[in-house]
C-alpha cells in the first residue's frame, strides 16, 4: 500500500488488491450524483457567475447499474475501514435513498445526515420545481466505537455565545452554510470553465477529517477529483490515499499536491 499518494483506476479494484483491511481510519468519497444526461446553463448569471448544470459522461448510470456500482465500492471501503473508522458519502436528494439502503446492506451504520446548505446554488431555471440549494453527507460507521473529536467540531463552528465562547455544535453541525466553490479556489481548465463540476469546499473537507480523525491517522478518498481530500488531509497531518480513474482530473489532483494550481 503507497500512502500519500494518487493511485490511477478503478476505486474498487485498487481497495481490494492494495488496500489492506481494516487499515483505513476515514473514508470520505464523493461519487458520481448520476445527474446527467441534459444540458442546462446559464452563462450570464449575476449569481456567482455563470452556471452549467453537471453533464458528464461518467455520471450516467441505469437505476440497477447505479445500485450495483453503489453496493460495489461500498463493500470495498467496508472492507478497507478500520472498526472503529467512519465513512462520509455526499450525496443530492437525488440518490440518498440509494446510498443509505446499499450502505446499511454491507453492514455499515447510519449516524447523522449533515447539510450543506449553497447560499450561491445555481439559479431555479426552469421554474418548475423549488431551487435545489442543497446537498448532503451521509455519515456511516463501521463499528460500535467510533471516533468523533466533540471538541475539535466545537472549535470549528465559526457561531460563537454572546461572549465569545464557542458553542454547542448543534446549530452548525445538521445545517452547514458553505458556497459553492468559485473565483480564485475554483480549478478551471484551459476554456475557462471549471476544470472539475463538483469541487467540494475545503471547509467542508476540514470539518469531516477534523470530527472523525486525529492527527496520522489514514485518510482515503476513493474518487479523489481534483484532489481536495488529499490537500486538506496532508494539511491536518493526516496521512492520505486518493483514487482516480480519470486521467485529467488526476492531473490537477498531482498539481495540486505539488503545490501549484491546475
Amino acid at each position: 500500500m503507497k500512502v500519500d499518494h494518487i493511485y490511477p483506476g478503478d476505486c474498487v479494484e485498487i481497495m481490494h488488491r492494495d488496500i489492506p483491511p481494516a487499515s483505513v481510519q476515514l473514508i470520505y468519497a464523493d461519487p458520481p450524483y448520476n445527474l446527467s444526461g441534459r444540458r442546462l446553463e446559464s452563462k450570464r448569471s449575476a449569481t456567482g457567475g455563470p452556471f452549467y448544470k453537471m453533464n458528464e459522461q461518467w455520471d450516467t448510470y441505469g437505476c440497477d447499474e447505479y445500485n450495483a456500482f453503489t453496493r460495489d465500492w461500498m463493500r470495498a471501503a467496508f472492507d478497507a475501514l478500520d472498526t472503529r473508522g467512519s465513512l462520509y458519502v455526499s450525496c443530492t436528494y437525488h440518490t440518498v435513498g440509494e446510498i443509505i439502503v446499499c450502505a446499511r446492506q454491507q453492514g455499515f451504520k447510519l449516524n447523522n445526515i449533515l447539510t450543506w446548505y449553497k447560499p450561491n446554488a445555481m439559479p431555479n431555471l426552469t421554474r418548475r420545481t423549488f431551487t435545489h440549494a442543497t446537498e448532503y453527507v451521509c455519515w456511516f460507521v463501521k463499528g460500535c466505537g467510533w471516533k468523533f473529536n466533540y471538541d475539535a467540531v466545537k472549535g470549528f463552528n465559526p457561531h460563537r455565545t454572546q461572549n465569545g465562547k464557542p458553542k454547542q455544535v448543534r446549530d452548525f453541525l445538521d445545517f452547514i452554510a458553505l458556497p459553492v466553490v468559485q473565483g480564485r479556489k475554483r480549478l478551471r481548465g484551459a476554456n475557462g470553465r471549471a476544470l472539475h463540476p463538483n469541487q467540494k469546499p475545503e471547509e467542508l473537507i476540514e470539518l469531516i477529517i477534523r470530527a472523525s480523525s486525529d492527527p496520522g491517522d489514514l485518510v482515503l478518498d476513493p474518487f479523489l477529483g481534483s484532489g481536495t481530500t488529499s490537500v486538506v488531509a496532508q494539511r491536518l497531518g493526516r496521512r492520505w490515499i486518493g483514487i482516480e480513474n480519470n486521467g485529467r482530473y488526476r492531473a490537477a489532483a498531482e498539481r495540486r499536491m505539488a503545490g501549484t494550481n491546475a
